[in-house]
């Protein structure tokens, strides 16, 4: 019994002190310290959210102190808001931190550029202050705020619907639609003043073009894109940029958040798609990165001529796929896919497919990965009710034309070809002067006519790497961050087709007798410094 009331006197001791409010504490006199002096909050659109920034605030004293007073110095009117050891708002009172302890201050804010000053980006600055009246200390708080061009699609201020596109009917024959909206004609083009932010899918009108001038930027939030209807043709008018790593000059498509931490995060919106019956696309010097399919294309214009020309572009940090392209017609140089959660490029259900002095590596590492980095086939599988398989759809591959081509990535097998056999289906394709990883450790297709490397009509002067070793290796320079250029131990050096000429994605003119596989000319890599 005696330790059984010991016990439970030692309870009620415990119990007592949770429930205490009134801890003896000295107001703070300035013996405040901070884990920073100014929080810069990272660039921003305005009327978006910014992520939440913290600090912490120091009592290294002996004492319990109370904070008289925390506030925003413009008050209420202030565009940041506040979370203080768990409590919201823009003024505190009497806030307590024990001796030898800390607080966390929490930091957002959502800022109206056009209020402001109107510019197209400015400083907005705020200051946490703590015991104003007092002996007051303060934090800076500094966010760079960036105006854009909004677009999205209208709200019925009746029944609060929002705007959605048809794209199609289900199986049972009930309209499938998204949300969004056509571009007015004034819209038709992008022009490089202003950032442009889209939610929901822009659609381009039928037999009207979109034309995106060199220099700009698109930001879509999330789920949202760009849709080439019927006859509509998409203009991507990028140029060489002076600086490669600022990319002045590039068009860049990519997600709305601007924080650093979001720079390479995949699956931040969702696609480009250029549907059957649109026409002629030109995508010159554009970096496609973070969403889940880079381009979605579906079918070709009919034409001869390619319904997509797509030159000096880089496509990164897509869920699925760099490349979707179903019975398409294509033609690609100097293109780099890189970072792809399913393939970096599909060539999907036929098509005509032409491509010359590109890269596409799959070093993607975010989840697992088992498919190839570049796959061709000619068939789509149709669904049943059940999940199974009710019918194989069989068409042409025309022409899938691989000319001086690196095709990498982390996996043995980085290269898939399907074919489904029918009579009077053709299926053509072809690897020239390219260099191919496919280490199949297992001899699962030494058999299989497809992968016959040893057959000029289909691998002609290639390099068929099987391992790792320095002389069969691409010798990239870090493909995790997607820097494809490759240096002067490449296998791929000097190994394209001859002569050549023009130049490679970042301008350097290529080599006219020795010419280097893939999208960059080699360099020599710079030793880092320890």
């Amino acid at each position: 019994m005696r330790y059984l009331s010991t016990i439970l006197f030692l309870i009620i001791i415990i119990l007592w002190s949770s429930c205490r409010k009134d801890f003896d504490s000295s107001p703070s006199t300035g013996n405040l310290q901070f884990s920073t002096d100014t929080l810069f909050l990272d660039t921003v659109f305005t009327n978006i959210g910014s992520s939440t920034y913290s600090f912490k605030v120091y009592n290294r004293s002996d004492d319990d102190l109370t904070i008289p007073n925390i506030s925003l110095e413009r008050g209420e009117n202030s565009n940041y808001r506040l979370n203080v050891d768990g409590i919201p708002g823009k003024s505190f009172e009497n806030i307590q931190v024990l001796a030898k302890d800390s607080i966390f201050v929490f930091v957002e804010t959502t800022t109206d550029i056009v209020q402001q000053t109107g510019d197209v980006e400015f400083l907005y600055t705020d200051r946490v202050l703590f015991d104003p009246n007092g002996s007051e200390q303060d934090i800076d708080l500094v966010t760079l705020v960036r105006d854009a061009v909004f677009l999205f699609p209208d709200r019925n201020d009746m029944t609060g619907e929002v705007e959605t596109l048809l794209i199609g009917e289900d199986d049972d024959m009930q309209e499938i639609r998204i949300e969004g909206f056509f571009l007015e004609d004034d819209e038709l083009t992008f022009t490089n003043e202003k950032p442009y932010v889209i939610y929901g899918f822009a659609a381009i009108p039928p037999d009207k073009t979109l034309t995106i001038e060199a220099g700009a930027r698109i930001h879509f939030h999330e789920g949202s894109g760009i849709i080439a209807s019927n006859n509509a043709t998409l203009l991507v008018n990028g140029e060489l940029s002076t600086d490669p790593e600022k990319m002045e000059n590039e068009v860049i498509f990519e997600g709305d958040r601007l924080e650093p931490g979001f720079s390479d995060i995949a699956g931040q919106w969702g696609f480009i798609w250029l549907t059957a019956g649109s026409t002629g696309h030109v995508f010159n010097h554009a970096t496609i990165k973070n969403g889940t399919v880079g381009i979605l294309m579906d079918s070709n214009d009919g034409g001869t001529d390619p319904t997509l020309t797509i030159t000096n572009t880089q496509l990164y940090n897509n869920v699925a796929y760099g490349i979707l392209a179903r019975t398409a017609n294509i033609a690609g140089e100097n293109v780099v896919i890189n970072n792809s959660g399913i393939a970096s490029l599909l060539c999907s259900f036929g098509g005509t497919y032409n491509f010359n002095h590109c890269t596409f590596a799959n070093f993607w590492n975010s989840s697992f990965r088992d498919t190839p980095s570049v796959i061709i086939n000619n068939f789509f599988v149709v669904p049943d009710d059940n999940g199974g398989i009710d019918q194989v759809l069989v068409t042409d591959l025309v022409a899938a034309n691989f000319t001086n081509c690196i095709i990498d990535g982390n996996e043995g097998l980085e290269l898939g070809i399907e074919q489904v056999e029918r009579d009077g289906i053709v299926f053509n394709y072809n690897f020239k002067n390219s260099l191919i990883r496919f280490n199949d450790f297992n001899d699962q297709f030494i058999d299989d006519p497809l992968y016959d490397f040893d057959n000029t009509s289909l691998y002609e002067n290639s390099i068929i790497s099987t391992n790792n070793t320095i002389n069969e290796d691409a010798n990239f320079k870090d493909p995790s961050e997607n820097m494809l250029n490759i240096g002067e131990e490449s296998v791929a050096n000097g190994k394209a087709s001859t002569p050549t000429s023009g130049v490679d994605i970042i301008g350097t003119m290529r080599n006219a007798m020795m010419p280097d596989i893939g999208a960059y000319e080699s360099i020599t890599f710079e030793m880092e410094e320890n």
